[in-house]
């Protein structure tokens, strides 16, 4: 991973950035992303399933888990949070494992637009050329709206049953 990670307004050619407005208060939709009860449900694209090894949401904790596709295929998932700042922002590095060279920065902020809540997912590569692989070859943004879309409907679920109350 190679030393400490930060967000760099020269790292347009390497980025992914993907939101969605949710119609639920920024406080609800952030801890559908603290909690392993709720990522579990909703995290990963259309077709996707996701079964949590292990979990702990602090800085420095992880979260090792993997994803079964469309095709059976099971993915090895690994992240570790970098910076948490409850309802606002989060901050991790995800791969297939601790020490992955290929690992990647996601940043997610949490704004509140009215009485819902905007969510910006901000994926930086380490390279163009991964950046170019994981849109073309893994889909990567359209990936990332199905799962900001099963968040949203996760949470409008949650919201009209009570969760998160």
């Amino acid at each position: 991973m190679g030393g400490a990670r930060h967000e760099d307004s020269t790292t347009a050619d390497r980025e992914i950035v993907v939101s969605r407005v949710i119609d639920a208060p920024r406080e609800l939709v952030f801890e559908a992303f603290t909690e392993e009860r709720h990522l579990s449900r909703w995290w990963g694209p259309e077709g996707f399933t996701t079964v949590t090894r292990s979990f702990a949401f602090d800085v420095g904790g992880e979260w090792v888990f993997t994803m079964r596709g469309p095709d059976e295929t099971i993915y090895p998932e690994w992240i570790t949070w970098t910076e948490i700042v409850p309802p606002e922002r989060i901050a991790l590095v995800h791969g297939e494992h601790r020490d992955d060279p290929n690992a990647f920065d996601s940043f997610l902020t949490f704004e509140t637009v009215g009485s819902s809540t905007r969510v910006e997912l901000r994926t930086v590569f380490p390279t163009a050329e991964q950046r170019d692989e994981a849109a073309e070859k893994y889909r990567a943004v359209e990936g990332g709206r199905q799962t900001l879309a099963a968040l949203d409907a996760y949470v409008m679920d949650g919201a009209r049953k009570g969760v998160g109350n």
